[in-house]
């Protein structure tokens, strides 16, 4: 259990209301970061990396983007992820945004995202989509139906942590997107490539393919970034 303030909570959406997991760094404030979800869910395993992001000093709010269903296997994840209407999760992301930003605790005038899997895919669209409010976006292995077409909109800074044995994203098409990015934004660009599969990240290890030292590798560049970016 971490000792950070974390709470649940809500925030204005699509007309209504969205849900979602926050957490506060011990000292109360600091710059804000969304967690976006991998294909999962909002799961154990997303609730820690927004647990850890509040340690490093961040509020950090991960979204929920499934109303609260969580996969139980590769096959329902997949199902859960393709029943997802795009426009939709990305109002979702966009009404975070606007929490964050107009949280009391946070110091930042501008937003970090860091995503995984779905969620990476879903920081680089947010990026394109929100311009200057994303100061930072941080796609790990980002696939998924929310991957742009094209990133004139992006400014923010971008690392990406992909993998080199990733079957699901194969190293050669990330290595294509980083030079799009390049090639079609104003943003500096910088991506990290691991000698690991998809999902090297996530410590529950549920495709088989975490690597604890590109995981702990990965991990440090990131918040050394979002650092950098959000001060």
């Amino acid at each position: 259990m971490s000792a950070n303030p974390r709470q649940n909570t809500t925030f204005a959406s699509n007309g209504g209301t969205a849900h979602g997991y926050l957490a506060l760094p011990p000292s109360g404030s600091g710059p804000g970061v969304l967690v976006i979800q991998e294909w999962w869910g909002l799961d154990d395993h997303i609730a820690g990396v927004t647990d850890r992001l509040a340690s490093e000093g961040f509020v950090a709010l991960a979204p929920d983007l499934y109303g609260g269903r969580v996969a139980h296997d590769a096959d329902e994840a997949g199902r859960l992820m393709g029943e997802l209407p795009v426009d939709q999760a990305a109002r979702d992301l966009a009404g975070a945004v606007d929490l964050l930003l107009g949280h009391e605790a946070v110091t930042s005038s501008t937003v970090g995202a860091v995503g995984f899997c779905m969620g990476g895919g879903f920081v680089l669209q947010l990026a394109a989509q929100q311009g200057d409010r994303i100061g930072a976006a941080v796609p790990f292995y980002g696939v998924g139906p929310a991957v742009p077409d094209q990133y004139a909109g992006l400014t923010a800074p971008v690392q990406g942590h992909y993998g080199l044995r990733d079957d699901f994203y194969p190293a050669d098409d990330a290595k294509a997107q980083e030079e799009q990015i390049r090639r079609e934004s104003s943003a500096p660009v910088e991506f990290h490539y691991y000698d690991a599969g998809h999902a090297f990240h996530n410590d529950t290890d549920r495709l088989g393919t975490h690597s604890r030292e590109d995981a702990r590798t990965a991990w440090s560049r990131a918040v050394e970034f979002l650092r950098a970016n959000l001060a």
